[in-house]
């Protein structure tokens, strides 16, 4: 007999849990069951198949009869849980038609409906808002997506010279604003919480991300943290910049310090789990701060500005930044943009490799 690779103990006193991630179920055992499973798990060839326990913990699954063969996997145990986890989720009825699976996602809107939509935000939006300019499409109506396509790259060279209010304006508008300007932005017929269209996807229309500035060089904003508010278009200030640099926050990529402005992509997990009560939809969250990260990229290279991203984040350090310390919103990925020479690699980097190969 053998123990079941595919599970996990949870502590949840007085039981614990054992959970199947791959077949999505979960049993909650007392001291006599936890007692026995140890006992097996230290020796499973202490298997009895008069013990009814036992039967049990085979018939769960908890145990299996025959060596279960483990998907090679080179990262650690939380994100092999996770892929597995959220894999092949279990469904009581698979549409088999267009109009079955029609009848079940109206039935599945209507029953998420019923209850009320998270808050437009975790925060009540302040009253003092900073109003942001409209987005003007003049300074990249010219570009060709071709154009933008092959001339974005990554950048870790940046200049201490400022962008402009209207450049971020028109960087937030175009990735996290609701865009007026859709033919069907104004459609009636849908309900108005899920009315608001970004140009980029979101998994079930619900814009589970919101915005954060890191403003140190703007002209006409003060350095600070700002909240971006895309109903309003408008922002509002958090705190002043903070002492530590830019790369503190960032996992100590200190060449980023210079960056004069950068955001910070949260994912509204309240929303997800309004709409989508399991687990994959955690998996939509990057997904959607992908495609949002992208598209600012896209338009900041459009813009003329050089640009920088990364996933690399002091997590608690910038949740206590950006005031969201323990609540369902989290910071998940930062992108940046800036005036610079360009270079895909820091002068600190090149030095060192160019130094070796004079060695060499």
């Amino acid at each position: 007999m053998h123990i079941n690779p595919c599970v996990f103990i949870l502590a949840r006193p007085p039981h614990q849990i054992v959970w199947n991630y791959e077949q999505h179920t979960q049993f909650e055992l007392d001291l006599h069951y936890s007692t026995r499973l140890a006992q097996l798990i230290h020796n499973p060839s202490h298997f009895d198949t008069c013990n009814p326990i036992d039967i049990e913990f085979l018939n769960a699954g908890i145990l299996t009869a025959e060596p279960k063969e483990a998907l090679e996997w080179r990262w650690d145990e939380l994100s092999r849980i996770f892929h597995i986890g959220t894999k092949n989720i279990p469904c009581e009825s698979v549409p088999q038609n267009v109009e079955e699976w029609a009848t079940l996602y109206l039935q599945h809107c209507q029953e998420v409906l019923s209850s009320p939509p998270p808050a437009c935000r975790i925060k009540p939006c302040p009253v003092d808002l900073i109003a942001l300019t409209p987005c003007s499409l003049v300074d990249i109506e010219d570009v060709s997506l071709g154009q933008t396509l092959v001339s974005r790259s990554t950048s870790r060279s940046f200049s201490e010279r400022a962008i402009s209010i209207e450049q971020v304006s028109t960087l937030l508008y175009l990735t996290l604003g609701y865009l007026n300007e859709r033919p069907f932005a104004h459609e009636t017929g849908h309900p108005e919480t899920l009315g608001a269209r970004r140009s980029s996807p979101s998994g079930g229309g619900l814009n589970a991300c919101e915005g954060y500035l890191y403003v140190r060089h703007v002209a006409g904003l003060e350095p600070g943290i700002y909240a971006y508010h895309p109903a309003e278009h408008a922002l509002s200030l958090i705190r002043s910049l903070p002492d530590e640099p830019l790369g503190q926050l960032l996992a100590g990529q200190h060449f980023i310090n210079p960056l004069p402005f950068g955001l910070f992509i949260t994912s509204r997990f309240d929303k997800l789990w309004w709409k989508y009560e399991h687990s994959r939809a955690y998996r939509m969250a990057f997904v959607e701060t992908g495609h949002v990260s992208q598209t600012f990229l896209m338009v900041a290279t459009a813009l003329g500005l050089k640009t920088w991203l990364t996933g690399a984040l002091s997590d608690r350090q910038v949740e206590r930044l950006l005031d969201l310390e323990d609540t369902p919103e989290q910071p998940l990925f930062f992108v940046g943009c800036g005036h610079g020479d360009g270079q895909v690699h820091c002068q600190a980097l090149m030095a060192l490799v160019n130094g070796q190969d004079s060695a060499s």
